[in-house]
């Protein structure tokens, strides 16, 4: 059973389905009349939104004249830049251009679907959450090789105490690899549910209680994105400490 199309997939589908079936055959799936799915399209827009959003921040750029957008980023910044350093240390800031992709992509993904005429792909569909949680588990597992060398790094899976071994290594590799799942569940779980209970008040209430809830949902928007990403944060903290 095929979803429901937004207008920007039915567009996709009607001009660019050859590409959208180049890029199926590349990971080995069989070609479709419709490649395109929502929750793809809307991901697209909305890094298209952030590219956009920064190549015009980025000249305007000012010390003695910055403008609103402006300070509204560096709050942003200097708000990024505290939590790496009280998560992880000095060292954070060699993390933060990811920390804050990561933020304003889920932060992005969240928000559109309040648009009429777009989804949210982060409701949409788990494996939106799911590709961001495997980035995240790749990210700070390499990070953590990178920081302690790889034999230090998978030191710390055996535990502080040899005999204990055994024991501490699948437990360990269980404790990692349950981390995209958490991820995963939480931020698709949470926005899913919100995104329902505002379509059932739309539809049973006045305008003015919809609104509430729609305001809630925003909130909630804000909410996931920043444990997404303080998540993250610990995790490479986790990794990249040397003092496994």
């Amino acid at each position: 059973m095929h979803e429901t199309e937004i207008g920007l997939t039915r567009l996709f589908n009607d001009h660019l389905a050859g590409i959208g079936n180049s890029i199926l055959h590349l990971v080995g799936i069989a070609p479709e009349e419709r490649p395109w799915t929502n929750f793809v399209t809307m991901q697209l827009l909305v890094a298209a939104i952030i590219v956009v959003l920064f190549a015009v921040i980025k000249p305007r750029l000012s010390v003695d004249r910055p403008g609103k957008l402006q300070h509204t980023f560096e709050l942003a910044y200097n708000f990024f830049n505290e939590q790496t350093d009280e998560q992880i240390g000095h060292h954070g800031h060699h993390h933060l251009a990811f920390f804050g992709t990561l933020f304003f992509f889920i932060l992005f993904s969240n928000l559109i679907g309040v648009i009429p005429g777009f989804e949210a792909p982060t409701m949409a569909s788990p494996s939106v959450a799911a590709g961001l949680a495997v980035a995240v588990f790749l990210y700070y597992n390499l990070m953590g090789i990178k920081a302690v060398g790889i034999g230090k790094y998978l030191a710390h899976f055996t535990g502080p105490m040899p005999l204990l071994s055994p024991l501490m290594i699948p437990v360990e590799i269980v404790s990692h690899l349950a981390r995209p799942l958490s991820l995963t569940v939480r931020l698709w779980a949470n926005m899913f549910a919100g995104e329902q209970v505002t379509l059932v008040f739309l539809k049973l209430t006045l305008i003015l209680v919809p609104a509430l809830f729609m305001g809630l949902h925003v909130f909630v928007s804000f909410l996931q994105a920043y444990i997404f990403m303080l998540l993250s944060m610990m995790y490479v903290a986790g990794a990249t400490a040397n003092d496994h």
